[in-house]
Formats: C-alpha cells, structure tokens, sequence
C-alpha cells in the first residue's frame, strides 16, 4: 500500500484522498480509516473485557455473544483444535471487514462524497486481505500438513492445476470483495444524487445486509482454504 497508488475512481468521484507522501510513498485517507478502525476496535475490546464478570451484562455480553457466533462458525468448519488455534485471527478478519464495510454508510462518506472512504472500496485493500489469506495457506500448510501437504501441493501431476488455483483464489476474494463495496459505493452515490432523501433508503438497507455478508463470505472461504491446508489427509 506504500509501493504504488491505488485504483481510484477519480477524484472527480470524490475518491480517497491523498493526504501526504511523495513519488515513492503516500499515506492517502482510507489508510488513516483502516488504522481509525483498528484502534477503535482494539479499544472497544479492552473496554468491553476490563471488568470480566460471571454473568455479563452490557458490552461484555455484546461481545461474548459475537466471538461465539464467530467461534461457531470456524469450529463448524475447521474443528475445536484448530479453531482455538486460528479462530481469533479469523474472527478479527471478520470484524476488521465488516467495519470497513459499514464505515462507507455513515454520513459523509463514501466514493460519492470528499472524506474517508470505506477502505474495502480500494482494490489495493481487498488485495493486500486476500495475499494475508493465501500466506496463511501455506504457513499453514507447513506447520499442520507438513510432509502430506507438499506431497499434496508440490510432489503431484496436479501441481500445475495447484499453481493455477493459488493465484485465482486471492484474485477471487480480492476482485469479489472489491466489486461489491465498490459497486455499492457507487449505486448509493447516484441514487443519493438524483432521488429525493428516503427513496434510496431501501437500497441502503440492502447495503446494511450485503456488508455483512461479504464479511463473513471473505472469512468463509479464508476459514475454508486453511482448513484445507491444515488437514490435507481429511482432503
């Protein structure tokens, strides 16, 4: 995300801005959102778990209620051993995704307007999310796999067809994630431009429910592939 800049709209799109930087790097408003983002769920958690009760009440129990929703979800694929293992990564992909995705509806936001911006409208994001993902595979792969996972991997006909799925999976969570808050950015830009204020809301409830499901469709298959690389034998 230092290296090149991203693929914006245009700044005629209101795209994110670049707030600082040069030729070689840069430092433009989605990173400030994504860092904002981190900071405030970190605090939200210390927060939520500083006085850990018995029978919890208020945020303890708002945030015990989602790390056993999403602790179900990665058990149901991956199995209680692995999940305690990888789970809490996974579960803070999920909440990261879901709020940058969220962060795009509140007022003055979005590709349609000057300002922060949801960071998975960027491609460069959605990227750098995906490339975690398919590093993971294979650290995985190393650690947990170990001998059946290269035999599985590297010493097999199938090695070309292996190559060749490595490379569309990232492209396919990077280009799905990306199209969609993109895609949502935009329709709710136009719709808000030409319509009167509550005609859009319908889409803009939509919005509400695909962000959510994007989330959890990106760890889905994140949860999916390190499974896979974590039980090659079960495969």
């Amino acid at each position: 995300m230092f290296l090149a800049k991203p693929a914006y709209a245009g700044e005629e799109m209101g795209a994110p801005q670049i707030l600082a930087g040069n030729d070689q790097w840069f430092i433009s408003s989605d990173m400030v959102t994504m860092w904002v983002i981190m900071v405030l769920l970190a605090l939200v958690c210390i927060i939520g778990t500083r006085h850990m009760r018995k029978h919890p009440s208020g945020l303890q129990n708002f945030l015990e209620t989602v790390v056993e929703l999403l602790h179900g979800m990665v058990v149901d694929i991956m199995g209680e051993k692995r999940a305690k293992r990888y789970g809490p990564f996974l579960m803070t992909f999920f909440l990261m995704i879901l709020c940058s995705n969220y962060i795009g509806l509140l007022p003055l936001s979005g590709m349609h307007l000057p300002g922060y911006v949801a960071p998975t409208a960027n491609l460069s994001v959605t990227a750098g999310l995906a490339l975690i993902v398919i590093v993971g595979y294979f650290i995985i792969g190393f650690m947990d796999g170990r001998m059946a996972f290269i035999k599985h991997y590297f010493l097999t006909p199938m090695l070309p067809m292996n190559l060749l799925d490595t490379i569309t999976r990232p492209l396919s969570l990077a280009l799905r994630l990306y199209g969609n808050i993109f895609g949502e950015e935009m329709i709710l830009g136009v719709l808000f431009g030409i319509l009167p204020f509550f005609l859009p809301l319908p889409m803009y409830a939509l919005s509400v429910m695909f962000g959510a499901i994007q989330a959890y469709v990106f760890t889905l298959l994140a949860c999916i592939y390190w499974e896979e690389a974590s039980n090659v034998e079960g495969h």
